[in-house]
């Protein structure tokens, strides 16, 4: 499984790069509204372009950073999608679209359908999308049909939901199982889907039904413990926040073992390094 940092902030994604285990990056506007008030506090002046120039050049060639549409028509979307790549993609040649599955606020908008006519076009322009805000199979499904290289499921935002729907209070980072909660004898669900690992596993399974190229990026990654099991059940990517990556690397028993080698080591060992 690949690792992206789900990240605007260039001093984490430098930081996380130089680990040598990220690959690619993702970002949004709240993530950049995010990275912008970092660096304001900081004192550091900047354009937005300027911005976008210093991410795509961290990321470096052939490590994908999803940059993200804010219009919600197909002509808004098309339009600025085709901005983004034109401006961008010539720095390090590793820009990714993000194009929402569906744009609609509501169940009674008409343009439920923009996002995958938009992906439809650009793949035709070899232009590579990201395909967000992916909350169910049925959607994972359609937008693989259209030309999505990527396609990003909510695994975080459906335990969310379920909790949310359930009532059940809970903290952005606590752990939600795999095969989902059970109350009253009845496991929590939507249409199915019991967990965000659940959907994820959903999707991989039928995109490997029939033989996509899409790949899934497991997104909204809430623990550690969860990117095992997105691991476990085969998404191609997850995208991780930079605190849930330092989070991967950590363990009591490997902290104490350092301890115990440190303390043990005799002086006529560490006298080869001398």
């Amino acid at each position: 499984m690949k690792i992206f940092i789900d990240s605007a902030n260039i001093d984490d994604i430098q930081e996380a790069f130089s680990w040598g285990i990220v690959e690619g990056v993702t970002t949004n506007p709240t993530l950049i509204k995010k990275a912008v008030e970092y660096f304001k506090k900081k004192g550091t002046s900047f354009t937005m372009e300027e911005y976008i120039f210093r991410l795509l050049e961290t990321a470096g060639f052939g490590h994908p950073v999803s940059l993200e549409v804010v219009g919600t028509t197909y002509e808004e979307m098309l339009r600025e999608a085709r901005i983004l790549f034109e401006k961008f993609n010539g720095i390090k040649e590793n820009v990714v679209i993000k194009i929402p599955v569906n744009p609609e606020v509501s169940e009674d908008g008409g343009g439920h359908f923009n996002g995958l006519k938009v992906i439809k076009k650009l793949a035709e322009e070899n232009i590579p999308v990201n395909c967000t805000l992916v909350m169910a199979p049925n959607q994972a499904l359609l937008s693989a049909k259209a030309g999505a290289r990527y396609v990003s499921p909510f695994a975080g935002r459906i335990d969310d939901y379920l909790r949310v729907r359930a009532g059940i209070p809970f903290k952005k980072e606590d752990y939600y199982p795999v095969e989902g909660l059970t109350i009253n004898n009845i496991v929590l669900n939507d249409d199915g889907i019991v967990s965000g690992v659940d959907l994820v596993q959903n999707i991989k399974e039928i995109f490997e039904n029939y033989y996509f190229d899409t790949e899934i990026i497991a997104a909204s990654v809430r623990n550690a413990r969860q990117v095992r099991e997105l691991a476990q059940v085969g998404a191609d990517i997850a995208t991780i926040p930079f605190e849930v990556i330092k989070q991967m690397v950590q363990h009591y028993k490997t902290f104490e073992g350092m301890e115990n080698f440190i303390s043990d080591t005799i002086s006529e060992y560490r006298d080869i390094f001398k």
